[in-house]
């Protein structure tokens, strides 16, 4: 868990990431026009059922409008002069006007859901494949739980806005142009009557929405920050509760969920006096219109019909007013949402393949560091001027303390993090000079942290390769010595395993992890402490099928059980960053250096 003084936390390559908060940088409010045209680009690839939209809209509206003057004729022309005949014709047409007004509504809810849906569908892919391209240093800097706010909340909100606000944007403006145009065809001294409250809705409408904006993006940060916080709590339960720290969570989790509480709170309450404010507004127009037609009715100057005409268009007019205020807060949300979803699809990649990249169908497995230079943040050297070379074939173990540098030198031998300077060649050329995707299929890594996907043991092994064959997958289970624990589970290579495999020991999980990597039959292989959990007559077995796996391959092994390396051809020794020494195990024993010291101090007494 996230300590107030922020300690380090270990990442899946075993490296310590720096410094974080909860949900990673402030959001700040971007250019909103630019967002929306953004959004737009998404929207416009389905023109056709947004045109269809847009002309049930129309159709909708256009009856919409029909309905007061209904009204007014049958008041005037049929209910005042007692016709009973002309006032049954004239309600059944109402209600005819009222029926197809709802299934163009409808039609036109139904096609603005399926363009939204589409829109946030291809969104969500565009980030999601963006995460794709991030190095770890991105990871690095932020919370997962902060990361799947975006792609889960605030997209999510966006889709909320799209599917109900969009179309009702546009349906409000068109109504509210209708209906003006058509209190002025009735009655042109009414309909500026109508009209003077106008300028009172739209600026108590500016000035909520001025003070709700920030209170909106404070809103959706803090969100982001407690999902980030629960994600790390449900991940560290067991360190939580090994440590008696459960009092002391409940309240850092207090203090972020009041957090939260109180920016939605601010969020919501100024936004919701939009709805009491405008609804006052509204009665206090209506009653005007009620006033000053009663007594131009009286005068003579207009009918009864015509007042009753405008008590419903003056409805239909605040109505999509208060609507638009309504939605505008609405949109608050889904931009601020949509701002975080951008921050990160716009987020360079600091890892791309260059414009001339080759095309490898194998490695010989030559590789070579010269002057390699590496910080993950500026100014603090992790590798200094790291030079040696591993010969096709060789075996090579890194063995140092931890937070050495061991676990880096791997990291950037498969490129997920750049070197500062230097140069990394495989087969003499730079590493840089390959495709990444090609780079990293070519190099199979067992990490001392395994990682199983949700599924059955047959499909975790496969990873490795997924055109294996089952007897493939069942092979090189058996020379990973998984074999013998799969056969005895309920379901054996069928049994379902659930995210991370917490059903199966730690044990277990890297022994599927290495099936995993022989199944790949990389050209280079690196064992991060890949046996660190297996019990040490598990070891031996595993190790047997591990060097005929190794038989003409460069392999990579760190290793804290020097035993274990004994056999390695070359021993590089890595301290504080630096390569201090280099040899076979004999010669570093020989050397009387550091090797000896840490060897030494596992073997003797």
């Amino acid at each position: 868990m996230s300590k107030t003084s922020v300690q380090p936390v270990p990442n899946v390559m075993g490296r310590a990431r720096g410094p974080r908060g909860f949900g990673g940088p402030v959001v700040k409010a971007r250019d909103r026009k630019g967002t929306i045209k953004r959004i737009w680009t998404y929207m416009r690839k389905q023109k056709v059922a947004i045109i269809s939209s847009i002309i049930l809209v129309v159709l909708s509206t256009l009856l919409g409008l029909l309905v007061p003057y209904l009204i007014g004729v049958i008041i005037d022309e049929y209910i005042i002069p007692k016709n009973l005949n002309g006032t049954l014709k004239l309600l059944t047409l109402l209600a005819t006007v009222y029926i197809l007004a709802s299934i163009f509504t409808w039609l036109q809810t139904f096609l603005m859901v399926r363009v939204s849906l589409q829109t946030i569908r291809r969104l969500r892919q565009d980030l999601f494949d963006k995460f794709q391209t991030l190095s770890l240093r991105f990871f690095d800097k932020r919370t997962h739980g902060d990361l799947m706010s975006r792609v889960t909340n605030d997209i999510e909100s966006l889709n909320n806005a799209l599917s109900q606000s969009v179309i009702q944007i546009f349906s409000s403006i068109l109504m509210v142009s209708g209906v003006a145009i058509a209190m002025f065809l009735l009655n042109w001294m009414l309909a500026i009557v109508s009209l003077l409250i106008i300028p009172l809705i739209i600026f108590t409408t500016k000035k909520i929405i001025k003070y709700s904006s920030s209170n909106f993006i404070k809103r959706q940060r803090d969100l982001g920050e407690l999902n980030g916080f629960i994600e790390e709590a449900i991940s560290g339960n067991e360190v939580i509760s090994l440590f008696g720290q459960e009092e002391t969570t409940f309240k850092k989790f207090d203090v972020v969920n009041e957090r939260l509480r109180q920016s939605a709170t601010a969020a919501d309450t100024v936004s919701g006096f939009l709805g009491p404010i405008n609804n006052f507004i509204n009665n206090l127009g209506l009653a005007l219109i009620i006033g000053v037609g009663a007594l131009m009715t009286v005068e003579g100057f207009a009918t009864v019909g015509i007042i009753a005409a405008f008590v419903t268009y003056s409805r239909q007019f605040f109505r999509p007013i208060n609507q638009l205020s309504n939605l505008l807060n609405t949109f608050q949300s889904a931009i601020a949402g949509a701002e975080r979803v951008f921050e990160i699809m716009d987020e360079p990649s600091d890892l791309q393949d260059k414009k001339n990249t080759i095309s490898i169908d194998s490695f010989k497995g030559d590789v070579a560091f010269s002057n390699v230079n590496f910080s993950y943040e500026d100014d603090k050297p992790v590798l200094k001027n790291i030079s040696f070379r591993a010969k096709a074939g060789e075996k090579v173990a890194l063995v140092g303390p931890t937070g050495s540098g061991k676990t880096t030198m791997i990291n950037l031998l498969m490129r997920f993090y750049d070197i500062d300077s230097g140069e990394i060649n495989i087969d003499g050329r730079n590493i840089q000079d390959y495709e990444i995707n090609q780079l990293r299929e070519k190099i199979g890594i067992v990490l001392q942290d395994t990682f199983l996907f949700s599924g059955t043991i047959m499909e975790n092994i496969r990873y490795g390769r997924l055109e294996a064959t089952d007897e493939e997958v069942v092979a090189a289970a058996q020379m990973a010595s998984a074999h013998g624990f799969i056969k005895h589970l309920p379901g054996q290579y069928e049994t379902h395993i659930m995210f991370g495999g917490s059903s199966l020991s730690q044990g277990q999980r890297q022994l599927l992890a290495i099936a995993r990597a022989i199944l790949a039959d990389s050209d280079i292989l690196i064992l991060d402490e890949a046996t660190s959990s297996i019990d040490t007559k598990t070891e031996i077995e595993i190790q047997r099928g591990l060097d005929q796996l190794l038989k003409g391959r460069t392999s990579f092994v760190i290793a804290h059980r020097l035993k274990t390396i004994e056999s390695a051809d070359r021993i590089l020794v890595i301290h504080h960053g630096e390569l201090i020494e280099s040899g076979t195990h004999e010669e570093l024993l020989a050397m009387k250096g550091f090797y000896h010291e840490l060897y030494e101090s596992q073997f003797t007494i």
